[in-house]
């Protein structure tokens, strides 16, 4: 079956370009710096973020494990929201592998930080408290609703960061979806950050691989710390080489994603038994939930889903979250929200209000 797959931009595949590209990439040992597609994707990240280097690593989630231990020793402490993916879904990296102790401070529900939550959660020069070393931010954020941070944000974290001398890393997975929401260059989000780490999957297409960016002294620390997770890889430029497809043809379409989200948004809206989330969505991300009330989980109407070809993101007992991205066209958008009507309303109308007709 040829699957309409909402469940994450995670489930893109390489493009014709991306896939012509590998299997004439130039490659070298990149372990010796000697990879020149490698070399040309760092560079070309660099460029991008507005930043002096680039590490190219296996996946986000080391990438931003790299960082945050070039940025700090153990036992220091990163300050970083509640919802973050680092909190969340990086299985404790930071402190199992690290010894780096985490401060989780609520998220918003637009995904930021309180500046006075930060500004409150800085150590004192205390020796019975772990040091305050970093701050991290996410951008788009994923569990507040892909919601994009603004420059102006990232700015002010910025500033407070460097008068406490703390150091600023920003998850940016999905960097250039928050810069086309905001309609912005990605440089704008990155400009005050010490450190950014961005997913060339996702809905950049490309199948494997995240880059690290940073000043030169930065990314020399970091590149110790890649070898010492054991992402130091070899004749890499095959992947590369779909990274440099990716950030060549796939950033300025993004806004394709998102204006299909919108469009999905809207027909789901008209759904019964769905409910969603405010100003959803931000980017590529809808967010919904079933109606108080409806008999049915989440889990239960994605299985019913299947049968219609459409696989959707379960996010909680009651919730979806949904992500369009560039194998999700025009005509997949109408039958995804033809589906969700369907099987909705296939569930007796006194069953669903808890009442008969």
């Amino acid at each position: 079956m040829n699957w309409i797959d909402l469940r994450s931009d995670t489930v893109t595949q390489p493009t014709p370009a991306m896939r012509a590209a590998m299997s004439r990439a130039e490659v070298g040992d990149d372990v010796y710096g000697e990879d020149p597609t490698v070399n040309r994707l760092q560079e070309k990240a660099a460029e991008l973020t507005g930043k002096q280097a680039a590490l190219f690593v296996p996946s986000g989630t080391m990438g931003n494990l790299t960082a945050i231990l070039a940025h700090c020793q153990r036992g220091d402490e990163v300050i970083l929201g509640d919802k973050a993916h680092t909190f969340l879904f990086e299985a404790g990296g930071v402190s199992a592998l690290g010894g780096v102790h985490s401060r989780q401070l609520p998220n918003q529900a637009d995904g930021t930080l309180a500046l006075e939550d930060i500004r409150a959660a800085i150590r004192p020069d205390d020796p019975h408290q772990p040091i305050t070393s970093l701050i991290t931010l996410e951008n788009t954020h994923n569990r507040c609703g892909g919601v994009p941070l603004s420059p102006a944000y990232t700015r002010a974290v910025g500033e407070l960061a460097y008068e406490h001398g703390l150091k600023l890393h920003l998850d940016g997975a999905r960097l250039f979806n928050a810069a086309a929401a905001l309609e912005v260059d990605p440089k704008a989000l990155t400009q005050p950050v010490d450190s950014v780490t961005f997913c060339l999957s996702k809905a950049l297409c490309a199948p494997v691989g995240s880059i690290v960016c940073g000043s030169a002294e930065f990314i020399e620390r970091a590149h110790r710390i890649r070898k010492q997770l054991g992402g130091g890889m070899r004749q890499v430029g095959v992947l590369a080489a779909a990274g440099m497809v990716a950030l060549e043809t796939m950033i300025d379409r993004l806004a394709e994603d998102h204006a299909r989200a919108q469009k999905l948004a809207e027909i789901l809206s008209e759904c019964p038994g769905l409910v969603l989330d405010p100003d959803t969505p931000r980017t590529n991300m809808i967010f919904c939930s079933l109606r108080e009330g409806f008999p049915l989980t989440a889990s239960q109407v994605a299985q019913e889903l299947k049968a219609h070809g459409v696989q959707a993101g379960v996010a909680g007992a009651r919730r979806f979250r949904l992500v369009t991205h560039y194998w999700i066209g025009d005509e997949d958008v109408l039958k995804a929200g033809q589906a969700f009507i369907e099987v909705l309303n296939s569930v007796p109308h006194s069953v669903r209000t808890g009442r008969d007709r």
